[in-house]
């Protein structure tokens, strides 16, 4: 892997590299990034999974994202399509965050208006560490007591998520940098709610066409601006870093 801006070198850990990038928690939200992949013609995904998207950098940076997050947010459509899990991570980079002042492994939150998820999936299979449901407070009281049975049950907002106040809740909680891995619609969402700190995207040398959708999808907000603040190259991808202007 080689970083191609600013100052070009060879990157031998780019583990190493993500976590020194700066990433000042607000004074009542964490740092939010976004972290997708796209097709050069603005796919984000194959068959209705981006896993055929990203190739080993891809992943090595997905990775080191989710290493230095507190919260991995993700929307609940996503985490079935994807086949989501516990988060995981080896000694070495438990022992990295221990020595951060990080929980070993950081904590997921799905939200979900519908509440739509199975108490017995894969993703709340780890009693260690629970992830949050992120929903509303009109949300089926049937499907918040099944589900609190697994799960931290966040609910913000009358009849739709409260984004900023899920933040600060995760806030409140001792997270300083959250994650998020989409999909489109919370992408949208947190756009419109002119939340996102950084845009980190993988462009795959590859032409999709097709219906695949984009990285997001929601209302149209005035456009904001970010900066390139690095970008990487591996095999063809482009794995870019954008933070937002200040």
């Amino acid at each position: 892997m080689r970083r191609l801006w600013p100052d070009p070198e060879d990157v031998v850990d780019i583990g190493a590299l993500v976590a020194a990038e700066p990433r000042p928690a607000h004074a009542d939200r964490p740092w939010l990034l976004v972290n997708m992949v796209a097709s050069l013609d603005g796919a984000i995904t194959i068959d209705e999974r981006s896993g055929s998207l990203g190739g080993p950098a891809d992943r090595e940076v997905f990775f080191a994202l989710r290493q230095v997050a507190d919260v991995i947010l993700v929307g609940a459509g996503t985490a079935r399509a994807e086949g989501y899990g516990p988060a995981r991570a080896a000694d070495e980079v438990r022992a990295a965050r221990r020595a951060r002042g990080q929980q070993e492994l950081p904590r997921l939150a799905l939200v979900t208006r519908s509440l739509d998820l199975d108490p017995g999936a894969r993703v709340f299979s780890d009693p260690s560490n629970r992830p949050y449901v992120i929903t509303h407070e009109a949300a089926p009281a049937d499907r918040v007591a099944a589900l609190s049975e697994v799960a931290e049950i966040v609910q913000l907002g009358a009849t739709e998520v409260d984004l900023l106040a899920a933040l600060g809740k995760l806030h409140a909680d001792g997270a300083q940098v959250v994650t998020c891995e989409g999909g489109p619609t919370l992408n949208g969402d947190l756009i419109a709610h002119d939340l996102i700190d950084e845009w980190c995207l993988t462009v795959a040398p590859l032409l999709v066409s097709g219906d695949a959708g984009r990285g997001s999808r929601g209302p149209l907000p005035d456009p904001r601006r970010y900066e390139l603040a690095r970008l990487l190259e591996a095999d063809g991808d482009l794995l870019g870093r954008w933070v937002r202007s200040r």
